[in-house]
């Protein structure tokens, strides 16, 4: 098992981490600002799924080869960041329905949740982070290994989840104010959909 002074300092470590605006910060926002608090919280338990897998993948030894193979790397990081592209053009595009002035949520919580699956899954920046990261706080002395990096990985997950729920559920009252002035909800979708295709520029951009 871990000890309590390394898992004590990991776990100050993740705070910090978690609750310094990056890209599922982000994604959440965006989705609670123009969804509501609901959808908010559900893109961030897609994202909070999305690294259920990199910890799975970490602890198998599959983010290894993304960090030896630069072709599997680059594959990856297209992939994700033409989806958030994909994401960020259609709701520029879109025009917002007559209902959302009424309160209704433009997306469905559930389509918000599989979308952040993918989006974070499809984040090899992640992989590699999950992969340098969680070993520091492995030691071999305590114990199982995999056990370790389960348990630092489950923390990592359940941490993630908890500050993108402060997020969603702050921006969710933003964006009930947003959807009662129709001059903010005219710009709205295209603000959203600016922010996930910086996000995509940005993935594309970052170097191994």
């Amino acid at each position: 098992m871990i000890d309590l002074a390394t898992l004590a300092t990991y776990v100050a470590i993740v705070l910090g981490f978690v609750f310094i605006p990056g890209p599922a910060t982000l994604l959440t926002v965006a989705r609670a600002t123009s969804s509501g608090t609901r959808v908010g919280i559900a893109t961030g338990a897609g994202v909070a799924a999305g690294d259920v897998v990199h910890t799975v993948m970490a602890i198998f030894g599959i983010s290894a080869i993304i960090a030896t193979s630069a072709m599997l790397f680059s594959i990856i990081k297209y992939i994700g960041a033409a989806y958030l592209v994909y994401l960020g053009v259609r709701a520029i595009l879109e025009k917002a329905p007559a209902s959302l002035a009424r309160g209704a949520p433009p997306i469905p919580a559930g389509k918000a949740f599989r979308q952040a699956i993918l989006t974070e899954v499809l984040n090899p920046k992640t992989a590699l982070f999950f992969l340098a990261f969680l070993p520091q706080f492995v030691r071999p002395e305590n114990g199982s290994v995999v056990l370790q990096l389960t348990i630092l990985g489950a923390v990592f997950v359940l941490l993630g989840l908890f500050s993108t729920v402060v997020f969603a559920v702050s921006a969710g009252g933003l964006g009930s104010f947003m959807r009662r002035n129709p001059a903010v909800l005219k710009w709205q979708g295209k603000v959203v959909g600016g922010i996930y295709c910086a996000l995509g520029v940005r993935l594309a951009l970052q170097q191994r």
